[in-house]
């Protein structure tokens, strides 16, 4: 564990120093603990920070539907589930995809 020096103002050290002795802990503890707290919400503050960051699109459509064909340009010619990709979206595929489709049939 590395060791650290911190100027912290009197108020703040009294207070961290009445809440070492409530707690039964070392002002050292309670350091480690008041990062480790801090840290923890910072990884939330990332989820909170982007979920639902695509809400608000309006130039994909439908985000499912989106994402839906996103993931449907994925699928190969000698994927288990191409026949039934491609009959849901034709558009992403062409007649060489077809071909190569049919060589892995056998």
């Amino acid at each position: 564990m590395t060791r650290i020096l911190a100027d912290l103002p009197e108020d703040d050290v009294k207070w961290l120093d009445a809440q070492a002795a409530e707690q039964g802990k070392s002002r050292a503890q309670l350091l480690r603990e008041a990062v480790a707290g801090y840290r923890a919400e910072e990884s939330k503050q990332g989820i909170e920070k982007y979920f639902g960051i695509w809400k608000d699109r309006t130039d994909i459509g439908d985000a499912v539907d989106w994402q839906r064909k996103e993931r449907a340009s994925w699928t190969r010619p000698w994927d288990s589930d191409y026949w039934e990709v491609r009959k849901e979206f034709p558009d992403l595929f062409d007649e060489d995809d077809d071909r190569e489709a049919k060589r892995y049939l056998k």
